[in-house]
């Protein structure tokens, strides 16, 4: 019954975040076209917005692994970390790296017509940081089966990769150093 009701909640979840996701690419759309001169700074934030939720979570998954090593597998500890893992990918992590692609790509096209060694710079640095999200995706599945053989200083070291690529990242942009 328990299982049951996880299972019904985590569909309303994600539910809950495609329609969110459909309702922004709606109104982005909608701004687009009926106001252009207007979204640019409507993009701007929009993908500020998903940078910062795209790091919470890449900052925040790696920490959940480093606690869920230490819970027996099969244990409600152990089921109850998988739920979060996947919720937390899912519903915030992969719709989040999408928008902050999405216009991040417009914005170096549209304003900076995709010129800038900082920029050139910056974008390897953002290719990096969605390698670590697909490694973490991936140990978000072998989690899920019970097949991590990662201990917790792996993941604690994992922890801190995001934390170094974003210092790059907005240094490159708010400084452009070249």
């Amino acid at each position: 019954m328990a299982e049951m009701n996880n299972t019904n909640s985590t569909g309303q979840a994600m539910m809950r975040v495609v329609v969110s996701i459909l309702v922004l690419i709606v109104l982005t759309a909608l701004l687009f076209f009926v106001a252009p001169e207007s979204f640019y700074p409507w993009a701007k934030a929009i993908h500020i917005l998903a940078v910062i939720s795209w790091m919470a979570g890449m900052l925040y998954l790696p920490r959940l692994f480093v606690y869920h090593v230490d819970a027996e597998k099969g244990s409600v500890q152990s089921e109850t970390f998988k739920v979060m893992e996947r919720r937390l990918l899912r519903g915030i992590i992969n719709p989040a790296m999408i928008v902050t692609w999405v216009f991040g790509l417009w914005l170096a096209w549209k304003v900076f017509g995709f010129q800038g060694g900082w920029l050139h710079a910056k974008i390897g640095l953002v290719l990096l940081m969605s390698a670590v999200h697909g490694y973490l995706a991936g140990a978000v599945r072998k989690f899920a089966e019970d097949r991590n053989e990662k201990p917790a200083r792996h993941w604690r070291i994992v922890n801190e990769i995001p934390t170094l690529l974003m210092i790059a990242i907005v240094i490159l942009v708010v400084v452009k150093p070249f």
